[in-house]
């Protein structure tokens, strides 16, 4: 009798728990948002001036491009002078054509 009393219980109680999870509102994540949607008008209208950015600019600002591509961009501007066209950036080792389109809208030359 006691036995057949808690399984009962027992029962209740799960069936209870089945009942509230089933009628609980499901919460779905929303989509993510793009990471260009979530940067301010500024941040994706900067422009990078190869003449006067330093390393540290040039690795955040400019995309695949990193701490040392960035210090031989300025090492090369500092032995070769200011960048005169950003097609120069080419001469610079370890950029091609490939990353310098990728990066072509972001980057000046006063």
């Amino acid at each position: 009798m006691q036995n057949t009393y808690i399984t009962s219980l027992v029962f209740a109680f799960l069936a209870t728990l089945s009942v509230t999870t089933t009628a609980a509102p499901s919460v779905k994540p929303g989509a993510p948002t793009p990471i260009s949607a979530q940067m301010s008008k500024n941040e994706q209208s900067a422009k990078v001036n190869l003449n006067a950015a330093d390393a540290e600019t040039l690795r955040r600002d400019l995309f695949g491009i990193g701490a040392s591509k960035a210090k031989a961009i300025v090492a090369y501007r500092e032995s070769n002078g200011p960048f005169t066209a950003v097609d120069e950036l080419l001469e610079v080792k370890g950029i091609g054509k490939a990353l310098l389109e990728k990066n072509r809208d972001r980057l000046v030359i006063n």
